[in-house]
């Protein structure tokens, strides 16, 4: 599947576009929430084009959204399964985004929040070409599959210090887990946040991404 139904912004300059940049949402969201973001950080990128892609199922723990697998079971296994059974899916878009505008994957940055963020981690550590970077919002890194990173794309961390969904605890794991795989990788607490992306993180991420796009 490479034609996930998806939400696009900008280039904001009005050109051709000379970067990619997919948002990945969350459990029960889907890819209208994280177009939002878009905007906000076409002001660092104005010549990068925004997709926030739905993930690939309706999401089985609410009436409403999406996922991009089923999160009913946290046994790692069957974390690993899902993650692993999603992950081709989005490399899949990935591939068909970066053929439809032309761009090499140094060109395309993973943004994801939560479970998005678990995407972006795996997925993009495990493409050919590896992604220009990746950045994870309150996510977690899932180790499933094999460990050795076939891409070391730059990697930032943002992380609410006050998340009652995905443990604050997990910034520092996944730093570490990263690290050891020879990833160049930031981390940024957020003091005082809960589970949500806060002004200051999208700044850091929209400079995160200007100094690692074309």
């Amino acid at each position: 599947m490479t034609d996930l139904p998806s939400f696009i912004h900008g280039p904001a300059s009005g050109t051709r576009p000379s970067a990619c940049v997919v948002l990945l949402h969350g459990l029960g969201a889907d890819g209208a929430d994280l177009i939002e973001l878009a905007p906000t950080l076409a002001e660092s990128l104005p010549g990068a084009v925004f997709l926030a892609p739905d993930g690939p199922q309706p999401c089985d723990l609410a009436p409403f959204g999406r996922q991009w697998f089923s999160l009913q079971s946290r046994l790692p296994a069957d974390l690993a399964r899902g993650i692993e059974a999603a992950s081709p899916v989005l490399a899949g878009f990935l591939q068909a985004t970066l053929e439809r505008f032309g761009l090499p994957a140094s060109a395309l940055a993973l943004v994801g929040f939560s479970q998005g963020a678990m995407m972006a981690l795996h997925t993009g550590l495990r493409m050919i070409e590896p992604p220009a970077a990746v950045v994870a919002l309150s996510g977690r890194f899932l180790a499933a599959g094999d460990l050795l990173a076939a891409s070391r794309p730059p990697v930032l961390l943002v992380h609410g210090e006050m998340d009652d969904v995905v443990p604050f605890s997990e910034m520092a794991a996944a730093r570490a887990a990263l690290a050891g795989l020879g990833v160049p990788v930031e981390a940024h607490a957020r003091p005082g946040l809960g589970h949500a992306i806060d002004p200051t993180g999208l700044g850091l991420t929209g400079a995160f991404l200007r100094r690692h796009l074309p």
